[in-house]
């Protein structure tokens, strides 16, 4: 005899509970929201990741990493600090750095680690060398200068004496920039050359264009294909602060003249003249 077998009955697929209309609202402001914040500060944000991703990847680096210098220049430098650790000055010239600016000096006190070993090593390796400062806005401008002063043999042949301008904490930007002007001034007066102003766009824009004019302008201005300044505004441009060159471990700040080598030579502290023969 043969039993038949009841089939269960299928069991209706669970749908799955819908949103809320609220919720989805939200969902769907969150998502639009979160792409314009993307779309508005996209350069920004990428900016801040390469960045890093550089600093995750540091301990790997060999030293012989290279970023192609930027197109349309034919005058190319960097700058340096004791971040940039030990460097292979003759490595870095021989990949067409022409110039650098070798940080110096902080504040009233601080004197770079590094400085007298990059100061030397740069000239022996044919690199035109200049010095620059960190200023502290918040401390005496003839303070920051002598320390300066003290501390950079600067001689004919150097580039000018830099002063580098874009910490944003302060409490007057009146007193700030009568700071700035009394660098610029005691420093000028030292070494007999004017000072090039070092700053980024925003700092610059917003504290000190218009009042410093006649000094060189070396601007700080990353992620756009030109500066925003009219050409003539400035005569240098540190283009990136995220650029690798062999002889170097580490990121470093890259930067192109204004005008042909030449020019850049003509920068350069001239040679003392003594008294005219009688």
């Amino acid at each position: 005899m043969t039993l038949l077998m009841k089939r269960p009955a299928s069991t209706p697929p669970r749908r799955r509970p819908s949103l809320p209309p609220w919720l989805r609202w939200v969902v769907g402001v969150v998502l639009l929201g979160t792409l314009g914040f993307y779309l508005t500060h996209r350069r920004q944000i990428n900016r801040h990741a390469r960045l890093a991703w550089a600093s995750l990847i540091s301990r790997h680096l060999t030293g012989h990493e290279k970023t192609p210098l930027l197109d349309g220049y034919s005058v190319h430098g960097i700058d340096v600090s004791a971040y940039q650790g030990r460097i292979n000055w003759a490595e870095v010239a021989s990949h067409d750095v022409q110039f650098a600016f070798i940080k110096a000096t902080e504040g009233v006190t601080l004197r770079d680690q590094r400085f007298r070993r990059n100061w030397e090593a740069a000239r022996k390796a044919g690199v035109y060398r200049g010095a620059y400062h960190y200023f502290q806005p918040n401390y005496d401008g003839a303070r920051q200068a002598n320390l300066f002063t003290r501390t950079v043999p600067l001689a004919p042949g150097d580039l000018p004496p830099v002063l580098d301008v874009e910490h944003a904490e302060f409490h007057d930007v009146a007193a700030m920039r009568r700071n700035v002007g009394v660098w610029l001034r005691l420093v000028e007066r030292h070494y007999g050359v004017r000072p090039i102003l070092y700053s980024n766009y925003s700092f610059y824009k917003r504290h000190l264009a218009g009042h410093f004019d006649k000094y060189p302008l070396w601007l700080a201005h990353y992620e756009v294909p030109e500066p925003r300044l009219p050409r003539e505004k400035w005569i240098i441009w540190q283009h990136s602060d995220e650029a690798y060159i062999p002889g170097i471990r580490g990121t470093v700040d890259f930067n192109v003249f204004q005008g042909s080598f030449q020019t850049l030579l003509a920068l350069r502290i001239p040679p003392k003249t003594g008294p005219a023969p009688r």
